[in-house]
């Protein structure tokens, strides 16, 4: 099992928000994820950026990133474009992060 990290940004006013949609994230997300492999996810806020850092571990080498071409994928990250920086597809902007230092 490895564990990764990203980046990504959200838009100004909209921490609220975010943390509601997640709150109620759909079960079949959460399925999704889970099926292939991705656990233990987590995503946290720095207020005074409204940068996004999320780590996750994953079973294989796929990541929630890389689920794009599922339609529910999709239509979650539609959902979500509104608050977030986006690309063309209404994919995050994903910054992979190198980890420095772990303390198991």
């Amino acid at each position: 099992m490895q564990r990764i990290a990203f980046r990504m940004k959200l838009m100004a006013g909209c921490e609220a928000e975010y943390k509601r949609r997640h709150a109620a994230i759909w079960p079949e997300l959460a399925a999704l994820l889970k099926e292939n492999g991705v656990c233990d996810y987590s995503i946290f806020l720095d207020e005074e950026t409204n940068t996004l850092f999320a780590v996750q571990r994953q079973v294989d080498d796929l990541s929630s990133q890389d689920l794009g071409s599922n339609p529910l994928m999709q239509r979650w990250w539609a959902y979500m474009a509104d608050m977030m920086e986006t690309n063309a597809d209404n994919s995050p902007v994903s910054i992979p992060l190198t980890e420095v230092f772990y303390m198991p």
